[in-house]
């Protein structure tokens, strides 16, 4: 049977909210301690960041889509991944997050990731993206966003992302039923179109950008008691619904990010000796006055409910 994209399009229609329907001064910030603020401000922020990091896959992603609709699905996509990041900054600013009104600054590995996406995003294999971007929305809803809502007792975190994870549900949802598209066809022909894989542009992008910043927000959220089973789990899940997929199960891009994605999570791992750490701390050391100004699309992250 197949997938009604259609349909899908018109539940995302349907199913849109906005930061002004949500009561930022309802009570609830004030169960949050002085000690768990410290230590969950630096997590709000690599959230907030990632978030922009997956709108800018899916602006990428809509100018490469095999239909129109998708095309249109993808932007609002684009749109929804913005608004979780300012919802996240909205909370942020609830809780005393944000000194002076001013926005949290990315990590050097989430700055080197935005500049590569914005130079490379929209050249690189639509196969490639299109299988790293459900990789990062399943850790990102069923391991962080969880372990975010554990930890916070505040009654409106609750509320916002129940709304963040509605959508995100769409979204992965959408994205395995896209990869099962892309992956129609013979063995033969994926074998050929592997070959874009081997583009230095997706080395990059993997090893210089990828590895360091999942890397980092690995050991950082198990340093701060994220149990790694709950990110096993979660990769667990993107094998779990990508191996349902006769097509999907054809794609060189989703069983390599399958097996990158196992090898992160599993801190015993030699992949975390050989190349994840020493990763980290490369990219920790470069200075960042290197990398270019932000791009102009992040103006649009705000702290201020509009709808």
């Amino acid at each position: 049977m197949s997938y009604d994209f259609d349909a899908m399009l018109q539940t995302i229609k349907d199913k849109q909210w906005s930061l002004a329907d949500i009561d930022w001064d309802a009570p609830g910030a004030e169960t949050m301690s002085d000690e768990t603020r410290a230590r969950m401000a630096p997590f709000m922020a690599d959230l907030v960041w990632i978030e922009h990091i997956g709108a800018r896959g899916f602006a990428a992603l809509a100018k490469q889509a095999p239909t129109p609709t998708i095309r249109e699905i993808y932007r609002y996509f684009h749109a929804e991944e913005q608004k979780h990041a300012n919802a996240e900054l909205a909370l942020m600013k609830r809780w005393g997050m944000l000194p002076d009104g001013r926005i949290p600054e990315p990590t050097i590995q989430v700055k080197m990731a935005i500049t590569v996406l914005d130079s490379w995003g929209d050249d690189l294999p639509l196969a490639g993206l299109a299988a790293l971007i459900p990789l990062l929305e399943v850790a990102l809803d069923g391991a962080l966003v969880k372990f975010l809502t554990d930890e916070v007792d505040d009654p409106l975190c609750h509320e916002v992302f129940r709304h963040i994870n509605n959508d995100e549900a769409r979204h992965i949802a959408t994205d395995f039923q896209v990869l099962e598209l892309i992956g129609v066809g013979s063995t033969v022909d994926h074998a050929v179109k592997a070959v874009a894989l081997l583009d230095p542009r997706v080395a990059v992008g993997l090893t210089v950008v990828f590895v360091p910043l999942i890397s980092k927000m690995r050991n950082n959220v198990v340093a701060m008691g994220l149990e790694e089973r709950k990110l096993m789990s979660a990769i667990k899940r993107y094998s779990k619904i990508g191996g349902r997929g006769p097509n999907t199960r054809k794609l060189v891009s989703y069983h390599i990010l399958r097996a990158m994605g196992e090898m992160i999570v599993d801190r015993s791992h030699p992949y975390h000796r050989l190349l994840g750490d020493p990763m980290v701390i490369i990219t920790d050391r470069v200075p960042r006055r290197l990398l270019a100004k932000p791009q102009s699309w992040v103006d649009g992250l705000s702290a201020e409910a509009v709808a």
